[in-house]
């Protein structure tokens, strides 16, 4: 599986032609407590840059966007009942939705995690 990073703060991590997609550390930690999360639903057709799932904190609101197009096929329900997830473990359980990808060549103007560890150094 392949890792890569948005300028943004989201992640996605590919396997095959499907993606999942979740904001990173640092933007979860910027965000604060996380207290309402809507996902996308599952059938919903994305185009990369797209506004795809919100999260709301107890600081901020913030949209998350999709890194590439493609069909959503799952959206993680247990974000809804438990937002709390995203700030217990942001790059794992905490994730947001899984999407079969259209276009898998989108993603190559993304970082890898050194590039964007560099990044996130520079804010």
């Amino acid at each position: 599986m392949s890792r890569y990073f948005t300028e943004e703060h989201e992640w996605v991590e590919v396997d095959g032609d499907v993606a999942t997609v979740g904001i990173t550390e640092y933007a979860q930690s910027q965000l604060g407590d996380v207290v309402f999360v809507e996902v996308p639903e599952e059938g919903r057709e994305l185009t990369k840059g797209d506004e795809a799932a919100v999260v709301e904190s107890v600081k901020a609101a913030s949209d998350v966007y999709t890194p590439a197009s493609g069909t959503v096929v799952e959206g993680n329900a247990e974000l809804e009942a438990s937002p709390a997830l995203v700030n217990e473990d942001p790059e794992g359980d905490g994730w947001f939705f899984r999407l079969t990808l259209s276009d898998p060549s989108e993603l190559e103007g993304l970082m890898d995690a050194d590039k964007y560890a560099a990044f996130v150094a520079k804010l």
